[in-house]
């Protein structure tokens, strides 16, 4: 795992003098997905460094950020909003900042470039099937949102058709189309949103074709990925991401480890080839479902998905005397609470590995954490969505008892 590594982190740091210049967006200024387009690729990167290092920096030196190699194309999920112009024209594309206005968008240098194509491709049998788009004025209409997934090692795509009502008019012409088109997808989903809401994808679902689920592969291990199923959007850098996450864990084979937010497992998968025994927590019932399938797939036997919230299903944990060694934590974007964060110091582990998509609140959370019992051993900042913002980090935190190393 280290050399391997290692060798990772020499390729990206190659990578950011080589990566791709003067490329261009039209709709950059409306669209507000990409903050640091104006920004170079080195750029980008050292500005992300800089705001780590202002942000994690007390807690321990930052080591320096793993970019990409080729920073372009990256995300494997793609969602379009869909409506109709003033005059009447249907488009498709993403909401503008801070508005439910669309910015028409035919590609995205950022997106899968087959993800674009499919959604253009039933922009346009939309209008030849004479079908309508949703209004969320009036919420009538037929379509509302369509959502790609591609499994970017096995190359199989998933298509979500979300749409205002149930019915769905020349359903099966529609869909026999779409195929013919592009038979490179693999399944095709609808789900049917009806509420006022800014959630993309509602309750109900009926698969129109294939399996309603696709797979891909991460770290050498395979995943199912269903509609609502969380799944980092650039597997590339998750691979990254995660090699340093269970790098950092310096697993030895004896240990008992907590996965929480654990969504369908990833992490915890991964991290199982090289522990005693995993134990995944989730809240979402359709994720823990999604581990379940995933754990049998790989042939797992030391793990254990179980569908409750991780702070209080640590706390049981305490009071049953049980104990564990290290804790995964990848919470969204919105951290930790205090809730939470107090049943991982009552449960006492000799680490916890803390992965975070938003180093403000995870500031917040290690200020706690260090309060109590905690020291911060290592970060590492890793760019997992380029010419955006964001940026990914990951933080070893071991108790202020133990010797570094144990």
């Amino acid at each position: 795992m280290n050399k391997q590594q290692n060798k990772k982190v020499i390729v990206n740091k190659n990578a950011v003098k080589k990566a791709p210049q003067g490329n261009k967006c039209p709709v950059s200024k409306k669209c507000g997905g990409c903050q640091l387009w104006n920004l170079s690729y080195e750029e980008q990167l050292k500005f992300k460094q800089a705001k780590v290092n202002k942000l994690l920096g007390n807690f321990h030196k930052v080591s320096n950020i793993i970019g990409m190699e080729h920073p372009f194309h990256y995300r494997n999920k793609v969602q379009a909003a869909f409506g109709r112009t003033r005059g009447g024209e249907i488009i498709s594309g993403v909401y503008q900042s801070s508005t439910h206005n669309i910015v028409k968008i035919d590609s995205c240098l950022i997106e899968d470039k087959k993800a674009d194509e499919i959604i253009v491709t039933i922009r346009k049998l939309i209008k030849s099937f004479k079908l309508t788009v949703f209004d969320e004025r009036t919420m009538k209409g037929f379509l509302r949102h369509v959502l790609v997934k591609r499994g970017f090692k096995t190359n199989e795509i998933m298509v979500v058709l979300v749409t205002g009502v149930i019915n769905f008019p020349s359903k099966n012409a529609f869909i026999k189309e779409l195929l013919k088109l592009h038979p490179e997808i693999t399944t095709i989903v609808q789900n049917v949103n009806n509420k006022f809401t800014s959630m993309i994808l509602g309750d109900r679902e009926e698969v129109l074709f294939g399996n309603g689920y696709i797979e891909d592969i991460l770290c050498g291990s395979r995943f199912r990925i269903s509609p609502k199923s969380f799944y980092q959007i650039n597997p590339i850098q998750t691979e990254v991401l995660y090699g340093k996450a269970i790098e950092f864990a310096e697993l030895k084979g004896t240990e008992r480890v907590i996965d929480a937010y654990c969504g369908i497992g990833t992490i915890g998968l991964i991290a199982s080839k090289n522990v005693k025994e995993l134990i995944g927590c989730e809240v979402n019932s359709d994720a823990i479902k999604d581990a379940k399938i995933n754990a049998k797939i790989n042939n797992i036997e030391n793990a254990k998905f179980i569908c409750a919230d991780a702070g209080e299903f640590m706390l049981k944990m305490k009071e049953s005397g049980e104990k564990a060694d290290v804790v995964f934590m990848d919470p969204p974007r919105a951290g930790s609470d205090r809730k939470f964060l107090s049943s991982v110091l009552a449960l006492a582990p000799e680490k916890i590995v803390y992965i975070s998509c938003n180093p403000e609140t995870q500031q917040r959370d290690l200020f706690y954490l260090t309060k109590n019992g905690y020291k911060v051993k290592k970060i590492q900042p890793v760019d997992m969505f380029p010419y955006t913002s964001h940026v990914e980090t990951v933080v070893l935190l071991q108790q202020l008892s133990l010797p570094y190393g144990k």
